[in-house]
């Protein structure tokens, strides 16, 4: 064991203790998976990450750096958070990009590019493993499981990009909000909700229920909530970057979102999350503020 660099960096807000935290231990190299994962489950976090140096096909792909993401009993090939906290703590801790104002990633789903927003980090969505309507069985449980009618689903997609997320788009934030959702029922699905606010509602072309005007900095246009199966039983995710990626692909891809616009996620549990999408060319941009709330090291 040694002593290597780490930091909690709280992601997907300005201000510490109101996003979703993320483990970082910034010198990953010479540590066994089952080790990671042991410090993951330690750390009692959504995920952790270990940052590594580039393969040597990463590296002559562009790649800055390295990681590998871990959730508590199992490594995940890619998820948003981890991606914009451990640029953050690469960058604080003195790294370097190739290219000013660009950061290429090395991860389980291959390259993710991102960039610096004046003050906020963005990565590229990674295209979908799967997409596509759910299988209605599927939506009926959802609703089932979700507490809702079967009419109150708008909307709904596959959005995996890594984790498999099941994406549904009910009437209304409000909605969204007011959930109280039924782990057996929902057991071991993950599963995505979006719901257009008020203002973005009432802004709603006519024929298009759910569509949504775009947003400003300060406006919100969709609350989103996540939930998954966790250790003891249906957990939720306080601010899910690769979940509003996919959802960002789905909804602008299917007309029921603008091109740029500004998601909340984590109001029911008191956190404050906002994430900024921005669709730029053939690219969609998943982005947000990040914060380090601790600064030290561990011993692994």
């Amino acid at each position: 064991m040694r002593q290597r660099p780490y930091l909690q960096v709280d992601v997907f807000t300005p201000e510490p203790y109101r996003g979703n935290p993320l483990a970082v231990v910034l010198d990953g190299e010479g540590l066994t998976a089952e080790a990671m994962q042991q410090f993951t489950n330690w750390t009692n976090l959504s995920e952790a990450t270990f940052v590594l140096p580039p393969t040597p096909e990463g590296r002559a792909a562009g790649a800055d750096y390295r990681v590998r993401i871990f959730s508590p009993g199992r490594e995940l090939p890619f998820a948003g958070h981890p991606t914009l906290g451990s640029c953050h703590a690469w960058l604080q801790s003195g790294g370097q990009p190739r290219v000013a104002g660009r950061v290429v990633q090395e991860c389980g789903v291959g390259l993710v590019a991102l960039r610096q927003d004046d003050d906020r980090l963005a990565f590229a969505a990674p295209p979908l493993i799967k997409s596509g309507p759910l299988d209605e069985a599927d939506v009926a449980r959802i609703a089932q499981g979700l507490g809702v009618a079967r009419s109150d689903i708008l909307h709904h997609a596959w959005c995996d990009n890594g984790p498999n997320w099941r994406g549904v788009m009910l009437r209304s934030a409000a909605q969204v909000l007011a959930l109280k959702p039924d782990g057996a029922i929902l057991a071991g699905l993950d599963v995505g909700v979006v719901g257009p606010t008020a203002e973005g509602g009432a802004s709603a072309p006519r024929g298009k229920v759910g569509v949504v005007g775009s947003s400003d900095a300060d406006g919100i246009a969709f609350e989103v909530r996540a939930f998954f199966p966790g250790n003891n039983g249906l957990a939720e995710d306080p601010v899910t970057g690769s979940l509003n990626a996919a959802l960002a692909q789905w909804l602008i891809g299917a007309g029921l979102a603008p091109a740029r616009y500004v998601a909340s996620q984590g109001t029911a549990l008191g956190r404050a999350g906002r994430v900024h999408v921005e669709q730029d060319g053939a690219d969609i941009w998943v982005g947000g503020h990040t914060v380090t709330c601790i600064s030290g090291t561990v011993r692994l």
